[in-house]
């Protein structure tokens, strides 16, 4: 498990760390104080991220909590109906998780909760992911060499790999305080968006002081003292776990649903250099812009749902029927909004601000209003 997996992004920031990085025309990178609790020694945001990526992690097991108060129930639906994604519940409130790690090709996450707990297990190219609450689980096999993440990030390391992918010169890197996560001693590293069209006012990592791995990720908006995302161990082993912990058997009496083999994973890309790509649900997506604040732009079909997510003859009653509507009625409720870019609807939150045009095109982003208005004129 590596967060700096593209050498470009220590390129970028060990330049910016090594001199003096103006954070609201202010101070320039610093260390942890003396006297910082818990006394650790000094260690400057370019060696921190050299201590990520030169870090190894050959396993882990842990519970990890995430916490999420983004202000957009709305969109969270929104997403679940067009996506079919279970993950995306993860958008609101605060989970607990299990996960384990024992390679690149050894994974599990489960999700509890009150009503039972859902899990996704990978262990080689077998993965099946698995519903107590239904006694169901689903079993695909994997291409070769083929590897994707989930599509809500289940640890620190994760989130925090996300994060830094969308690092480019226009962030202040810096080291901030001294903590104790999960138990442990951990440094923190500051990322600060400079660009003001960004709702993104700081990412905050702490890093384990021993092994370098990411123990919390928290993610603070313009204006709060609270994180609007967080993710964090509160338990955390570095010992690699058993071989047994990767190996799912169907309990008795539970349905397995064997999918074609090779099929991919949900959670497809858009491509970087905003050409029209295709995710693997059939929606048309592409970027424009870059860094914090690119802006996602998909198309809408006539019924309200993504591209590629149609009810497709689907009769009254229908899941399909059923998830427009409820599209509709949540578009309802949205605020309207015009310009000299069209019209729409135009969904706001503490992180995200969404634009639904009337010409059928969704845009969103980390990004204020007035960005989308400028992407959608395009």
């Amino acid at each position: 498990m590596s967060v700096l997996k593209n050498r470009a992004v220590l390129r970028w920031l060990v330049p910016v760390t090594a001199g003096v990085a103006v954070i609201g025309g202010g101070a320039a990178v610093g260390t942890f104080a003396a006297g910082a609790d818990p006394a650790l020694p000094p260690r400057t945001a370019a060696q921190l991220l050299v201590d990520l990526q030169t870090s190894r992690l050959d396993g882990l097991s842990g519970t990890v909590v995430q916490r999420a108060d983004l202000g957009l129930p709305a969109l969270a639906n929104l997403a679940g109906l067009a996506g079919g994604n279970e993950l995306t519940t993860l958008l609101t409130g605060t989970h607990t998780l299990r996960v384990w790690y024992s390679g690149e090709e050894r994974q599990r996450v489960a999700l509890l909760d009150t009503l039972g707990e859902r899990d996704l297990i990978r262990d080689g190219r077998d993965v099946w992911s698995w519903d107590s609450r239904t006694n169901t689980a689903t079993h695909r096999t994997l291409p070769a060499e083929h590897s994707a993440p989930p599509a809500v990030p289940a640890t620190p390391a994760e989130a925090a790999d996300r994060a830094l992918a969308a690092v480019d010169p226009t962030t202040a890197v810096t080291v901030g305080r001294s903590a104790r996560v999960a138990g442990r001693d951990a440094y923190e590293l500051v990322l600060t968006p400079r660009d003001a069209d960004s709702l993104v006012h700081q990412v905050r990592i702490a890093l384990d002081a021993k092994e370098h791995v990411p123990l919390r990720f928290e993610v603070l908006a313009d204006g709060a003292d609270k994180p609007a995302f967080e993710v964090a161990f509160t338990q955390v082993d570095f010992r690699r776990p058993e071989a047994d912990q990767f190996r799912f058997n169907p309990p008795p009496g539970g349905t397995v649903k064997e999918e074609a083999a090779g099929k991919a994973l949900p959670g497809g890309k858009a491509l970087p250099d905003g050409r029209t790509g295709h995710r693997p649900d059939g929606t048309d997506v592409r970027t424009v812009g870059t860094g914090w604040t690119t802006v996602l732009v998909a198309r809408l079909d006539a019924a309200g749902l993504p591209a590629g997510a149609k009810a497709g003859g689907a009769k009254a009653g229908d899941p399909a029927v059923g998830g427009a509507d409820q599209v509709a009625g949540l578009l309802a409720a949205v605020p309207k909004v015009s310009g000299d870019w069209g019209s729409g609807r135009l969904l706001t939150g503490k992180l995200f601000s969404v634009l639904l045009t009337d010409d059928g095109r969704v845009l969103a982003g980390l990004v204020t209003p007035e960005r989308l208005y400028q992407a959608a004129r395009s």
